[in-house]
């Protein structure tokens, strides 16, 4: 499927896109994603579900050039107007070990060497806090001087964003480095446009949306069988809040420029339930909302609260492990995959794997769609162009593409299974 010929807009690739936060925040801008590069097949397939318009090379960034990527995807000769992407963050996050020699960073190097081959005007760098603290501040320095040294200006004040300020409900901080050509104006950081509840408000922002605001219409999965083997179904929905009918399409998103997809808002998806022990629903149960629930660790939702920070977990080369799921405010279970997704802003036709563990590590690890767009607006300013609203509904993807498992997905993609480490079980003593 191509997108309409008729109408132009700006043209960006996506580079470590996993599932399409950014693409998809990026499209609601005003950007046409004609590319992007992810290594994981699973989150490839996921990704050319939800945007079958757009290219996806499924390769690693480190081995793969801009000329390769001109000629896999529709973006061929034409000049690129943003780059954005975020490369791996392990080794910068505050949780865990903190290595400047990490391996996993030398994808930074590599977003780097891409941006001077493929020459756009812009780009966006998105990664933790952590790169922004202590040692770990003189390999973002030293990145900044290799972009000046190369035709490139950064905004060197550079700003750590949280989503929680942009409409989303939830503590969510992350650094964004904006970069331009030399011969173009520097993009402005986006200014603050919600504010979350008891936060001192001078500026007369509208209030973040609260968990309840996000979630408080989805089915409860309890009451739906179904979803014990299936992760849709056919369900009856509640009173949306203006948040909520916003990411159910009953309601239109302010500035959103992206493509209408067409899908059934009937259907409730990536909601398959979890099976808890009766100790654990009893411990859910009692555990004070907005708090840790001390055996697990996990964190119970205040209804009229945020999120807090949705993490994606480890990775099938560091053993699999599923981060700690939020447990929803009022039933004694973690939350779905939609109920996390609609935490994170994205719209409920999106949809992800079928497989809970990989659903929420393409949540966690992804910008949320409502601050990529807050983000994608300012570089539409700095290109001093008008987005274009298409008009068309675009279908999604064949259905297949997100129940794929690994081997299929790999074969799908023509790559080596391998290309992801597989699973590392820890022998029990």
């Amino acid at each position: 499927m191509a997108i309409d010929k008729i109408i132009k807009r700006p043209v960006a690739l996506d580079l470590y896109a996993g599932a399409g936060g950014m693409s998809l925040g990026f499209e609601q801008a005003g950007f046409d994603i004609l590319a992007a590069v992810e290594i994981d097949p699973i989150h490839c397939a996921v990704h050319e579900f939800n945007f079958p318009f757009c290219s996806v090379i499924c390769r690693s960034v480190a081995e793969i050039t801009g000329a390769e990527i001109r000629e896999k995807s529709q973006i061929k000769d034409r000049e690129i107007d943003l780059i954005f992407g975020g490369p791996p963050c392990q080794g910068f996050s505050l949780i865990g070990k903190r290595h400047l020699d990490d391996p996993r960073n030398n994808l930074i190097g590599h977003f780097l060497r891409l941006i001077l081959e493929l020459q756009p005007k812009y780009f966006v760098m998105e990664n933790v806090k952590g790169i922004t603290i202590g040692k770990h501040q003189e390999l973002l320095k030293e990145l900044i001087i290799e972009f000046n040294q190369n035709g490139y200006r950064v905004e060197e004040k550079y700003q750590v964003l949280n989503a929680a300020n942009y409409g989303v409900p939830q503590n969510r901080e992350r650094l964004f480095l904006l970069g331009s050509r030399k011969d173009l104006d520097l993009p402005k950081y986006p200014k603050k446009q919600t504010i979350p509840l008891g936060k001192k408000n001078q500026l007369n922002l509208p209030t973040t949306p609260t968990v309840n605001d996000a979630i408080a219409d989805l089915p409860e999965v309890n009451d739906y069988p179904e979803l014990n083997r299936q992760d849709w179904i056919v369900a009856e929905y509640g009173k949306p809040s203006n948040y909520a009918g916003k990411l159910r399409g009953l309601y239109p998103i302010e500035n959103d420029f992206s493509y209408p997809r067409k899908w059934d808002s009937r259907i409730l998806t990536s909601s398959a339930n979890t099976k808890h022990t009766q100790k654990s629903i009893a411990r859910f149960a009692a555990a004070e909302q907005g708090k840790i629930e001390p055996i697990s660790r996990f964190f119970k939702l205040a209804p009229d609260g945020l999120c807090n920070t949705l993490r994606a977990g480890t990775p099938s080369s560091r053993g699999a492990y599923t981060s700690p799921r939020p447990i929803h405010p009022f039933t004694p279970r973690c939350i779905t995959v939609r109920e996390a997704a609609r935490l994170h802003s994205y719209p409920d036709w999106f949809r992800f794997h079928v497989t809970k563990w990989h659903g929420f590590r393409q949540i966690g690890n992804s910008v949320p769609p409502l601050l990529a767009k807050a983000i994608g607006r300012e570089i539409i300013k700095a290109l001093k162009i008008q987005p274009i609203k298409p008009t068309v509904k675009q279908e999604l993807g064949n259905k297949e593409l997100i129940t794929l498992k690994m081997a299929r997905a790999a074969q799908y993609y023509n790559v080596d299974a391998r290309i992801i480490a597989p699973r590392i079980r820890r022998i029990q003593k």
